[in-house]
């Protein structure tokens, strides 16, 4: 059975009316549901991260400040939020979900978390809208509990993902992937295992050609017994920030391309749905629910 962790908390506003980011968390399990990809069977309600679990990844202090809500305004300018309480219950209920698919991945295959992907946060600091690193925190979770011995991040977000590259650099059980915009966010890129940046107006063809080529050959050089898999679908070019130009239809293939290989390799796969902002709501539900769809299709 494909498991989808997702929280009210999710698409929770805040006292201003911001969202995080946008409506699309409440969007996407609605369409799941409506189509009959999912039923309420599918999803669970994530618990809440444990203090032992956060400070496996990041930094006490950091991890004292945000809980006391005690960032500077410059460290709070960074994150991209203001920080609240929610913002920090938010934070941990995500990342626990993505723990927690990351158990049912063992189980079922693959299996996902509507939110996460967050990618940008460090050990001992948040960036680009990304407090705690759930892939980074899931990871060391199954590594820690001798679940796995070998990760392999394949992070499609078209922007780096930064932080968890910052995290695992001298760890030899995660090897991070990243394919991003070059020109992209973030302006600093740190060091994966391996980085592909692309130009901007990179289309499906060259896109995938690329995809294959790599991704194939990690799975033999690597020989991850796990799969985090950050699958943004800022890569559109429909995007307003992604620079890139995938379809919809080229998205799908992208995830596709993904899921069959885990598959096919019988490696556990858990995914992240990682951004979107495209100025049509509808597409980014639309490529979103491509890898529920194909997760379905693939596995059961």
């Amino acid at each position: 059975m494909l498991k989808i962790a997702w929280s009210e908390i999710y698409n929770h506003p805040l006292p201003d009316g911001h969202r995080f980011p946008m409506e699309k968390y409440d969007l996407l399990p609605e369409q799941l549901l409506y189509e009959g990809t999912a039923t309420d069977d599918n999803f669970f309600k994530p618990r809440k991260l444990t203090e032992r679990e956060i400070v496996s990844t990041h930094h006490p202090e950091y991890w004292k400040k945000l809980k006391t809500l005690s960032l500077t305004r410059k460290e709070e300018r960074r994150s991209g939020f203001p920080l609240s309480e929610l913002i920090v219950e938010r934070e941990v209920t995500i990342n626990a979900g993505t723990i927690q698919a990351a158990d049912y991945a063992l189980e079922y295959g693959v299996a996902m978390n509507i939110a996460g992907g967050t990618h940008h946060a460090y050990t001992d600091r948040a960036e680009g809208f990304c407090f705690l690193n759930d892939i980074a925190i899931a990871a060391n979770y199954l590594l820690n509990a001798n679940k796995v011995k070998q990760i392999l991040v394949v992070d499609l977000d078209v922007h780096q993902g930064n932080g968890t590259a910052q995290i695992f650099q001298d760890d030899n059980r995660v090897f991070t992937f990243s394919m991003h915009g070059t020109k992209n966010y973030p302006l600093h890129k740190e060091q994966s295992d391996l980085d592909i940046g692309l130009l901007d107006n990179t289309d499906d063809k060259e896109y995938l050609e690329i995809l294959d080529f790599h991704f194939k050959r990690l799975i033999d050089s690597v020989k991850p017994d796990f799969i985090f898999f950050q699958s943004g679908v800022d890569v559109l070019a429909t995007d307003k920030l992604g620079r890139l130009g995938l379809t919809i239809e080229g998205c799908k293939q992208r995830d596709k391309l993904v899921l069959k290989t885990a598959y096919n390799n019988c490696i556990p796969l858990m995914a992240s749905m990682g951004g979107g902002y495209s100025e049509k709501i509808k597409d980014i539900i639309e490529a979103h629910a491509n890898t529920y769809r194909l997760a379905q299709e693939i596995y059961f």
